[in-house]
C-alpha cells in the first residue's frame, strides 16, 4: 500500500513538473511573440510613409533609365539599321576594284579600245555607288599622305621610303568607310617606314654627335 502510494506521489511530481516547463515555455513564447508585436507597433506613420516615398522614388529612377534605354534603342535602329546592309553593300566597290586590275593585268587586252572604254564604265559605275553611298551619309576613309590612325586605319605592311615620315600612309589596299560617326570598315594601308641603311646611318650620326 504504501508502496502505491510512493509511485503516485512520484508521479504527481513529474506531471507536477511538467507542467511547469510547460508553463515555462508558454510564458516565453507568449513573451516573444509580445515582443514581436511592439517591435511592429514601433515603426510609426512618418517611417512607413519615408519607406514608400523612398520606395516610390526607386520605382520612378528604374522606369525612367528603361525609357532612355527604349529611347537610345530607337534612335540607334533609326539612324544605323542599315549598318549590316551597308557593310555587305562595300562588296560591290570592291569587286568592281578588283575586276578593274584583272583586265588591267591581262596582256591580250592592253592598249585597246575595248579596255579603255569597260574602264571607263567601271568608273562611272564606282562613282555613281559612291554617290548614293554619300546620300545615306556612308564615306570614303581619305588616308593617303595622312599618319596611321588606329580608330579609321589598319596597317598591313611597312614599306620603306625615306622621303616620308615613319607612320605615314603612302598605300591604300582596301578603301574603309564610315556611317555617320561610326567605322563602317577601316581602311587598310601600307606605312612608311625607313629603310635599314638610313637608319644605321642616323644611329651612326648620333654616335659621332654623342662622342663630341
Amino acid at each position: 500500500m504504501e508502496k502505491e502510494q510512493n509511485q503516485s506521489t512520484v508521479k504527481n511530481k513529474s506531471e507536477e513538473k511538467e507542467e511547469e516547463i510547460t508553463s515555462e515555455k508558454t510564458s516565453k513564447n507568449s513573451e516573444k511573440e509580445k515582443n514581436n508585436k511592439e517591435e511592429v507597433i514601433e515603426e510609426s506613420p512618418e517611417e512607413k510613409i519615408l519607406k514608400l516615398e523612398d520606395k516610390l522614388a526607386r520605382t520612378f529612377a528604374e522606369m525612367e533609365n528603361q525609357r532612355r534605354r527604349f529611347e537610345k534603342e530607337k534612335e540607334d535602329a533609326y539612324e544605323y539599321g542599315g549598318f549590316a546592309f551597308a557593310k555587305e553593300a562595300l562588296n560591290l566597290i570592291d569587286n568592281l576594284e578588283r575586276s578593274k586590275q584583272i583586265l588591267l593585268n591581262d596582256e591580250s587586252l592592253k592598249n585597246s579600245k575595248a579596255l579603255k572604254k569597260t574602264l571607263e564604265h567601271f568608273d562611272i559605275i564606282n562613282k555613281d555607288l559612291i554617290s548614293i553611298f554619300t546620300k545615306n551619309n556612308i564615306k570614303p576613309i581619305e588616308c593617303l599622305n595622312k599618319k596611321l590612325d588606329p580608330n579609321l586605319h589598319q596597317a598591313m605592311m611597312e614599306i620603306e621610303d625615306n622621303q616620308k615620315e615613319p607612320g605615314t600612309i603612302i598605300q591604300e589596299i582596301q578603301k574603309g568607310f564610315t556611317i555617320k560617326d561610326r567605322l563602317l570598315r577601316p581602311s587598310l594601308v601600307g606605312v612608311a617606314k625607313k629603310s635599314e641603311n638610313k637608319v644605321k646611318k642616323d644611329d651612326k650620326n648620333k654616335e659621332n654627335l654623342e662622342k663630341k
